[in-house]
């Protein structure tokens, strides 16, 4: 039989399918090894570790099919000494099995800082160097000097600070502003609908004061004060200008429905 009507014949091109049937089924079962082996679109979410101690990482971590490493340390005076403060990935992102969790743990001592100088410069500078080194502003107090908006003075509860002292990084400190025409008016801000935090940056940067935090009964946790928003002011958000130095009131709420509504004083 030539080549040729053997390439042709039924018993070649029998075993030619059987042979390619075979070849298939051998790729498709080592595929299916693989995607086994590498646990191909499996993923499991990444519980949240917030607020969580050495020993209920680990058991949270085991559970999850996950591993985790701690990576740095950072003081909050709002947190538990060594609890969980930060984690990536975030909590619900999906992640595949022995995933690790990067974690950041509230430090037991309160990392320091040095003051800068923050005398005898401008407000804004004075703000820009506190947040560079970690700090915050504090009250606001004007006193009569022949330059406008110049600090004439850093305290921390009552105590005059300078520079080089060593304080607790992420305290408040207060500024002493001079004034050279007597009490000046700034405008007021609008705070309704903003968080805590937003109102508070907002109000420093009109030289303003943040007076009492009053709370509604939706508001239960730290964590709540922190998502909810400000569903009133006093002075109200009627009142154009105030006092540099005046302190602000606000109201805080989960409930979006008090928002939309106006307070009685914003009517009147």
């Amino acid at each position: 039989m030539s080549l040729k009507n053997f390439i042709t014949s039924r018993i070649f091109l029998k075993h030619l399918l059987i042979s390619i049937l075979i070849v298939v089924a051998i790729v498709v079962i080592v595929l299916q090894q693989l995607k086994s082996y590498t646990h191909h679109g499996e993923a499991y979410p990444v519980p949240d570790f917030t607020g969580l101690t050495i020993d209920q990482i680990e058991a949270t971590a085991h559970e999850a099919r996950l591993k985790y490493e701690i990576i740095d340390s950072m003081h909050f005076d709002d947190a538990n000494p060594g609890a969980v403060v930060e984690q990536v990935p975030e909590p619900g992102f999906k992640v595949k099995k022995n995933r690790i969790v990067f974690l950041t743990v509230n430090s037991t001592v309160p990392e320091m800082v040095v003051l800068p100088k923050l005398t005898d410069i401008s407000f804004r500078q004075a703000l820009g160097l506190l947040e560079n080194c970690g700090l915050k502003p504090g009250k606001i107090t004007y006193q009569p000097s022949e330059y406008n908006n110049l600090v004439l003075d850093i305290e921390q509860d009552s105590k005059v600070l300078k520079q080089g002292d060593i304080i607790r990084k992420g305290s408040s400190v207060d500024l002493v502003i001079g004034s050279n025409s007597g009490i000046q008016d700034t405008p007021l801000p609008n705070l309704t609908g903003i968080t805590y935090a937003e109102a508070k940056s907002l109000l420093t940067s009109y030289m303003l004061n943040t007076g009492s935090l009053i709370c509604d009964e939706t508001i239960i946790t730290s964590e709540d004060t922190l998502a909810a928003t400000i569903w009133k002011q006093y002075p109200g958000s009627n009142i154009k200008t105030v006092s540099l130095g005046t302190s602000v009131d606000l109201w805080l709420t989960l409930d979006s429905n008090k928002i939309s509504q106006p307070t009685q004083k914003e009517q009147e």
